[in-house]
């Protein structure tokens, strides 16, 4: 705006300047080449209008050697042709009312702006100079004052007028300027327009995209401020919703097929299916072709209000590239008589309407032209005139041709949005004018409450009386205000939908109401649209398909947020929803199901009663005491039997009792720990195994000092043998009997001496060592179930999915002493068993207890790895298993022998098999512990039979 100040500022500079030095100097500096519409005589206010006609000013040939002329314009626009159309209709509308303005007759300056900004400032520099040679900052001529300017187009082109009118505090409408950077009052005081801005728009169309879930989207946009500020604000909204914009292009203002061509080699290499499109229709249409001549289809465009209706886009064909077009188009209002003014057109009326009748009917109204164009034609042919040129020569318009019967944009009023933004836009200066002029003296907004003059009024004036403008449009009963310059923001949305034919048919599946609350903005109907292909579903326009719950998203590096990899949680995570950005992990007592979508309960894990693997185990457990109690049995029925007698009944006893409570003890593992159940299975077991360990190492105690003092007697024996022999030898040589006699004596004496030293440890003395022992360990039990007693507790560590119910030993300490104090007892007993294993010949105990005490080592000693090597109930199950496999050992190895004697060779047990058999030739005698109360005896008849 300050630049603007300052070119024009410069200009009227220098042109005082020239003026003041020298009249004779003073000239225009260039001629503007305008054409359009004007009607100002005997009116009283003329209003202003611009209008793109052409689509383009024609390309010059750069030639700097000559004065430089004003382009012309080509490529004429049917489209906004009826804009202009319109503007005429509603000001010869307004001029026929009578409550509106009734004694003012509106007059009309229109300009052609060529969709050219130099010429839209070539149209705002002649308006505001009041004749057709500009001069910058004045106002030439005594005409009819200026009202206000309807226009100028396309946004570019109304930002460069409004910068010049807002110098001048001039108002103008716009009807299709929708840049949202026109909202700046600051810039563009006096610019006001009955379109809604492209904030609005941009809104609803990143509501579109998120109402269908498209996260990956193409932009294309015209190279002006219209096509940047669209996408600009579009993306804004977007990607604050987490919505990549996969590539975004520029369309070219100035034809360029390289461009166009690399446009479209992005569309095609683009993963993006949804594609949004900013720009006016003259912009987009080179593009269309080229995609069409590519045949580039599975896309659906999201058009902006520019091109949603316009026939320029809609040739022949289009059906398979723009089919399912999405689009937000203004609001549509029917103006009845409009089309009859506009089929009434008069060809030759003016310079406009002939060249638009000549382009519509592909002929000409200028005789002369026809003839040369007919001469030329024949002329390439066949070199004669034919009579046809003679007379009425081809291509020559006849003006009577009729527009109805043609299927032309310009008399299509099906689809009247941007024209009725037109038509809104001179009704708003129409009665802007007539609330100026009914302004009763007194009572008016000016200084000292004047009102203005309507036959000579400041633009500042009528700018007032626009900006508070409130009015209803004819025919559609719509009431239009400015708020701030704006309107609401209200769009149809529009869905290209083809027949068979390939006729289009635009069908609104919706709205949008920028002033309705934040959820009720949008309205669309799903089940009206037709998609690209004619397919049911809306298409997929992502970079990545969502991330199921159970996954998390993981972002790609380099590569936009909604490019990524879909990464399954981790055991005992999970996401519940919809590309979530992180795993929420599980509490203690839940893990994740098997697609990590939930957290449930973990299984709850021990060794139940019920289940096979515990009935077996009790089976066995009860199977085990069973057999132990029938030995017990066994032994109470053949307690006085000498197999019996031999062995301290009580020590046997005790044994048996021990296995049972070891047997049992096994059960209360089972089940659901509890903490008395956690307490007794540990205390029994070690009781039961202590009593059990004690009581075998008595009796394994007791053979061994028997049997190392039989070794020592029948050492001394022997010896005492070969003594008496060796006397009886000498006194039979030498004849002296007395020596035979005294011999004798002292071998009975060492006998009751060796009787005495082998029975010196008695069965008191073996019930005391089993009792002292079991003692010791029960006090040991005591403080541990005092001080840290084991308790049940929940392992949620040992395995991820299952809580495993478990005892607590309480300390490690303690129970590593306790169970380190049976492994004592037991390698003492099979240390003494061991050292005693050679001292029976006919019933070896000794071996018995040291095979008893070998299994008990082996089992133990194989539970350990496999003890840390489960987990769970196979924890609890192993150590049962061992405590029963060392029971049944112990059970067997001790009793099996003692019962295959009592019950299956009943004949065995007599008191001479518990003798020992008949020295070995070495000499080494050995015995059974049933035989010890007879050794002295057995001893003495050796020696006996040694002296016979």
């Amino acid at each position: 705006m300050e630049m603007s100040r300052f070119l024009l500022g410069l200009c009227s500079f220098f042109y005082l300047y020239s003026s003041v030095w020298s009249e004779s100097t003073c000239k225009l500096k260039a001629k503007f080449n305008l054409s359009g519409y004007k009607d100002v005589e005997k009116k009283k206010v003329v209003i202003g209008g611009m209008f793109p006609i052409h689509k383009r000013i024609a390309s010059s040939d750069g030639n700097t050697s000559r004065l430089p002329v004003s382009s012309g314009c080509e490529g004429f626009n049917f489209r906004t042709f009826r804009w202009t159309q319109t503007m005429l209709f509603a000001i010869n509308e307004i001029n026929n009312r009578k409550d509106l303005l009734p004694n003012t007759n509106l007059g009309y300056v229109i300009y052609n702006s060529c969709f050219t900004i130099s010429k839209a400032v070539e149209g705002t520099l002649t308006y505001l100079t009041g004749q057709d040679e500009a001069v910058p900052n004045y106002r030439c001529g005594n005409g009819p004052p200026l009202a206000a300017l309807v226009g100028a187009g396309g946004s570019d082109l109304s930002i460069a007028t409004a910068r010049i009118l807002g110098l001048y505090h001039f108002p103008q409408v716009s009807y299709s300027s929708s840049c949202s950077a026109l909202e700046s009052k600051f810039q563009f005081p006096t610019f006001l327009r009955t379109i809604p801005s492209d904030t609005h728009q941009a809104d609803a169309i990143a509501k579109l995209v998120l109402h269908f879930g498209w996260t990956w989207v193409g932009t294309i946009a015209a190279d002006d401020d219209y096509g940047k500020y669209g996408i600009k604000d579009f993306k804004e909204k977007v990607e604050e919703a987490g919505v990549c914009i996969s590539f975004s292009e520029t369309l070219p203002k100035v034809s360029s097929p390289e461009d166009i061509q690399r446009i479209v080699e992005t569309v095609v290499e683009s993963t993006a299916k949804i594609i949004v499109v900013f720009s006016s229709d003259v912009d987009l249409s080179p593009l269309i072709l080229e995609l069409l001549r590519h045949n580039v289809t599975n896309r659906t465009w999201i058009a902006s209000e520019a091109w949603v209706t316009s026939d320029l886009i809609n040739q022949p064909g289009v059906n398979s590239v723009l089919g399912g077009t999405l689009g937000f188009g203004l609001k549509k209002g029917d103006i009845p008589g409009l089309q009859r003014h506009l089929l009434d057109l008069d060809p030759y009326a003016d310079p406009l309407t002939e060249e638009f009748w000549e382009t519509l009917f592909n002929c000409t109204l200028n005789y002369g032209r026809a003839v040369r164009q007919a001469k030329q034609k024949a002329k390439e042919e066949n070199g004669t005139l034919s009579r046809t040129v003679r007379g009425v020569p081809d291509g020559l318009c006849t003006g009577r041709e009729s527009l109805a019967q043609l299927n032309n944009t310009y008399s299509d009023v099906s689809q009247l949005r941007i024209t009725y933004s037109v038509y809104k836009a001179v009704y708003a200066v129409a009665h802007a004018l007539h609330n100026l002029e009914h302004c009763e003296q007194g009572q008016g907004p000016f200084n000292g409450k004047d009102c203005a003059d309507i036959t000579n009024f400041e633009p500042w004036q009528l700018m007032y009386y626009l900006k508070n403008v409130r009015f209803n449009v004819p025919h559609t009963n719509e009431e239009i205000y400015f708020d701030n310059g704006d309107v609401d923001g209200f769009y149809d949305i529009i869905n290209w939908q083809f027949n068979s034919n390939g006729e289009i048919s635009y069908i609104t599946v919706g709205h949008y109401n920028g002033s309705a609350a934040p959820g009720d903005k949008m309205t669309i109907m799903n089940n009206s649209i037709v998609w690209n292909n004619e397919v049911i579903e809306p298409p997929r326009s992502v970079c990545s398909e969502n991330c199921q719950p159970g996954t998390r998203k993981g972002i790609r590096q380099g590569e936009p947020v909604c490019c990524f990899d879909c990464i399954p949680c981790a055991d005992g995570e999970i996401s519940n929803q919809i590309n979530a950005r992180e795993c929420i992990l599980c509490s203690g007592d839940d893990w994740s199901n098997d697609a990590h979508d939930t957290c449930v309960p973990k299984i709850i894990e021990f060794l139940a009663f019920g289940e096979p693997l515990g009935i077996t185990l009790i089976v066995i457990s009860a199977f085990g005491a069973l057999v132990t109690i029938a030995v017990g049995v066994v032994f109470v029925v053949n307690i006085g039997t000498p197999l019996v007698k031999a062995n301290d009944a009580l020590l046997s006893f005790s044994l048996l009792f021990s296995l049972v409570v070891t047997f049992l003890s096994s059960i209360v593992f089972l089940g659901e720990p509890q903490k008395w159940s956690c307490m007794t299975s540990q205390v029994a077991l070690a009781l039961g195994f202590a009593l059990c360990l004690s009581s075998i190492m008595g009796k394994a105690a007791v053979l061994m000092f028997r049997a190392r003092a039989l070794k020592a007697l029948r050492a001394r024996d022997k010896a005492a043998a070969k003594a008496a022999k060796a006397a009886a030898e000498a006194a039979a040589n030498s004849g002296s009997p007395d020596i035979i006699v005294t011999n004798t004596n002292n071998n009975n004496d060492s006998n009751a001496g060796a009787k005495t030293e082998v029975d010196t440890l008695s069965c008191g003395h073996q019930r005391a060592i089993a009792a002292v022992a079991t003692l010791i360990q029960a006090i040991a039990c005591t403080v541990w179930l005092i001080i840290i007693p084991p308790h049940p507790v929940k392992n949620t560590s040992a395995q991820n999915i299952k809580i495993i119910l478990e005892c607590d030993e309480g300390s490690v300490v303690f129970i590593c002493c306790i169970f380190a104090y049976d492994i004592l007892l037991a390698l003492l007993a099979f240390i003494f068993a061991f050292l005693a294993r050679k001292l029976e010949d006919h019933f070896s105990e000794a071996k018995c207890v040291t095979f008893g005490m070998m299994v008990f080592f082996i089992v133990w000693i194989s539970f350990v790895p496999a003890y840390l090597s489960t987990r769970g109930k196979f924890m609890v199950a192993v150590q049962i298993f061992a405590i029963l496999a060392s029971s049944f050992g112990l059970l067997t190895c001790i009793f099996l022998p003692k019962c295959y004697v009592l019950l299956v060779k009943p004949e065995q047990n007599k008191e001479e098999m518990m003798k020992p058999r008949a020295k070995p030739r070495d000499g080494n005698l050995t015995g059974t512990s049933a035989s010890f109360a007879t050794t002295a005896t057995e001893v003495n008849a050796t020696i006996a039979s040694m002296d016979d």
